[in-house]
């Protein structure tokens, strides 16, 4: 078979034959230890016509589907679960009807449509298809805030070609750090457990226990409980998506609904009885370690219930003008600022406009937010150059086989031939080089220069290796997309385009070289040959790519008022929370730029003693460590998760941080300490079944009812029930539907 070093076959043979393992062959990770098996069969087929026909279509589809959800009111992302059990009948049946007949016989290119039972590897490719179409092409951003904030023209190839390179650039980056992130076993990447289980649960034949179920039961289980609870958080009772139950107490105060609120608020009480709300942001609560658990809980409410009330409540930066949280820009009388008015015919800042409309202000969160992803990003690098140092310097010696054992997965990999660098380079070179061309050629509208390109690609190179260590190792990625916004707002101010660019470059691309460097790792967990998990992610990112622009093309020519509260209703479902976060950033990093915002011509210039901060905490946590080496404790505060833990606020709200801990605190801890031997069985099982019911019931209400506009209208669909919690509270401000303090 292409692919697999014949010398090594007979081995692995040998081993998934069921030679049982020794002792060395025990993984360094306890969760791995108990999720990922241990055999391979390296003559399985993978790439098989199903895979390519189930594969593709996957891709297809989920790209289409995440693009709607994408400007939606509440973003759902329906994850590449809800095809990995879907084709899972459909590839039994294609392997029980398709003729089995060989083409072309002894043959070059003798092929057959049917080379037997349907099997895991050729589902696991599947899945990474489908990953392509789950994920979301973050450059979309930049077509949605042109065209529908900016009220500016994008042609479709320069936004094609953006969208594209961004997406493409990361195999560059993956090619070059995946023996850092992929061989190593304490590089283990929580999340890919919950793909395992699932595989696992759903291919490998188990007997019933007496008095249990086996674990495809009990994800059909779970996944059809998901599937018809949904339909009362997602159509019937809304209201279980955020259950502000102090807001209740008095909903007229204006105190009682800022700490009552989970969506506008602190929060506190409030949560969800719904998986969509849980798990949007963070990510599923039951693949997190109780160690990054604990850091993320203490980092928010750190954020939430110390720093910003603080701010708030001492009017600090003018801050009770403005709302507790919010995501909108202010003017000092706490109006909404018209960014429009500051623009001029050339697309950049209008200064004498600026100087009229006046200084731009944020609420008190949003600021705050921003100070600690300065802190975060500081954090990170410090924490990895003391933590993880040696280790990467032995990596790039060549000296981390003999110093350190050997993974007992990428040693059954070594069966298979690996992917050549120089397919990595030879993309890397051809993306850089088109990239050039399109900011060159559509220079008037992308704004960004030769210089711009090159810096942002040196800033992935320098922030893919520490970022993908926290990432593997804690589930948590942080949000470092400030440094790339506020570099290019220094160097090249005035032009938010121009930023959005760089952004995109610098940091998204740097984002889906881990998206592809996980994936890898996930075909090492389940030993799928690296040439066709290189071929099966290059094409279904090209796939994804061309569907993703496409159907927002469609989206912003069919409905009105797309993403323009000012426009819309109350309650319409296209409000477009992400693309308004990026829109708001390309204002204060691109158009107003830094300098007026947190350099010496702006509001908020105490904000960068957060990058200092930032820098210190690792140290203390690491001089700690070696004055303390035997309590273990010590090295788990991780600063970079710890800082970074609100880096999805916003658009994440209070109660998708209450709800998440409160079901990680129960998995993480709680049923992995306690019932180890259920956790082991049915965690990511139960993880997957939530993903699946949830996914397909929303896919289900929007096609069914929400599109043609049927709803339920009474009090259980109202909100949360705090119509107050926005409002100021500075005297004299005066705000539609809010009391005017004097």
């Amino acid at each position: 078979m292409a692919g697999i070093n014949p010398d090594l076959v007979r081995g692995h043979l040998a081993v998934a034959g069921g030679a049982a393992p020794s002792d060395d062959d025990e993984c360094l990770i306890k969760e791995v230890e108990l999720t990922v098996p241990k055999t391979d069969d390296p003559t399985m087929p993978v790439l098989t016509f199903r895979m390519w026909v189930l594969g593709i279509t996957s891709c297809v589809i989920l790209s289409f589907v995440n693009q709607f959800y994408w400007y939606r009111t509440e973003p759902l992302s329906i994850s590449s679960i809800a095809a990995q059990v879907a084709t899972v009948p459909l590839g039994h049946l294609m392997a029980r009807t398709i003729t089995t007949r060989v083409f072309f016989k002894g043959q070059w290119c003798e092929f057959t449509m049917n080379p037997g039972p349907f099997n895991i590897k050729e589902h696991v490719l599947i899945t990474i298809f489908a990953n392509s179409g789950a994920g979301s092409v973050y450059a979309t951003h930049i077509l949605s805030a042109v065209k529908l904030f900016y009220k500016k023209q994008l042609a479709f190839l320069p936004a094609f070609i953006v969208m594209l390179t961004t997406q493409v650039l990361g195999f560059g980056w993956a090619g070059l750090f995946r023996r850092f992130l992929v061989e190593p076993g304490e590089m283990w990447w929580p999340s890919n457990l919950v793909q395992v289980s699932i595989f696992r649960s759903l291919q490998e034949q188990e007997k019933r226990p007496k008095g249990g179920t086996t674990l495809n039961q009990f994800f059909m289980i779970v996944l059809i409980c998901s599937f018809s609870y949904y339909i009362f958080p997602g159509y019937f009772l809304q209201i279980l998506t955020s259950v502000s139950w102090i807001c209740w107490i008095n909903k007229k105060s204006i105190l009682v609904n800022q700490l009552g609120s989970g969506q506008n608020g602190l929060g506190i009480g409030s949560f969800g009885l719904d998986w969509s709300t849980i798990a949007s942001y963070l990510g599923s609560p039951l693949a997190s370690p109780w160690f990054a658990t604990a850091n993320v809980t203490v980092g928010f409410c750190l954020m939430m219930f110390v720093v910003t009330p603080i701010v708030y409540w001492s009017n600090i930066y003018r801050a009770k003008t403005f709302p507790f949280y919010s995501t909108e820009l202010f003017k000092g009388d706490g109006s909404r600022y018209n960014t429009t008015a500051i623009i001029n015919s050339n697309f950049q800042l209008d200064k004498v406009a600026y100087t009229k409309e006046g200084p731009l202000y944020m609420s008190a969160f949003f600021a705050m937010s921003y100070g600690l992803g300065f802190a975060t990003l500081t954090a990170t690098i410090v924490h990895v150059l003391l933590f993880n140092g040696w280790d990467i310097l032995d990596k790039m010696k060549g000296t981390f086989g003999k110093s350190k054992k050997v993974d007992v997965h990428t040693r059954l990999m070594r069966a298979y031939k690996p992917v050549p660098m120089w397919w990595f380079y030879v993309i890397l070179v051809l993306n850089i080089a088109l990239i050039m061309f399109a900011c060159n050629y559509y220079a008037d509208i992308l704004q960004l220069p030769w210089w711009g390109v090159l810096l942002a690609c040196a800033i992935a190179i320098a922030f893919t290796l520490p970022i993908g260590i926290i990432s593997a190792t804690t589930n948590q990625t942080p949000g470092l997309n400030i440094i790339t916004e506020y570099m290019i707002g220094y160097l090249y101010p005035g032009r938010p385009v121009a930023n959005m660019c760089f952004k995109v470059y610098g940091y998204i691309s740097m984002v889906q070289a881990l998206t592809f460097i996980q994936d890898f790792k996930l075909g090492h967990y389940m030993k799928i040959p690296p040439r066709a998990m290189f071929m099966a992610q290059v094409l279904g990112t090209l796939i994804s790519v061309v569907v993703y622009q496409v159907t927002a093309w469609m989206l912003m020519g069919s409905i009105p008022n797309l993403c323009d509260t000012t426009l819309l209703p109350k309650d319409s479902q296209w409000k477009c929370p992400m693309d308004h976060v990026f829109y708001d950033a390309s204002v204060i990093w691109g158009l107003v730029g830094p300098q007026r915002i947190f350099g010496n011509l702006g509001v908020y210039p105490a904000i960068n003693w957060f990058f200092l901060i930032g820098a210190i905490l690792p140290l203390i946590v690491w001089i700690a460590h070696k004055c303390f080496p035997t309590q273990n404790w010590i090295r788990s505060i991780h600063f970079p998760v710890l800082l970074g833990a609100t880096a999805m606020m916003p658009p994440a709200s209070a109660v998708n941080y209450t709800s998440w801990i409160l079901m990680a605190y129960l998995s993480g801890y709680v049923a992995f300490r306690y019932y180890p031997n259920a956790w082991k069985r049915y965690n990511y099982v139960l993880s997957g079944g939530l993903d699946a019911g949830t996914a397909f019931m929303s896919i289900l209400l929007f096609l069914g009812l929400q599109t043609t506009g049927v709803s339920v209208n009474w009090w259980g669909n109202d909100g949360e029930g705090c119509p107050v919690a926005t409002c100021p509270t500075a005297k004299g401000v005066v705000v539609d539907g809010c009391p005017v303090f004097s």
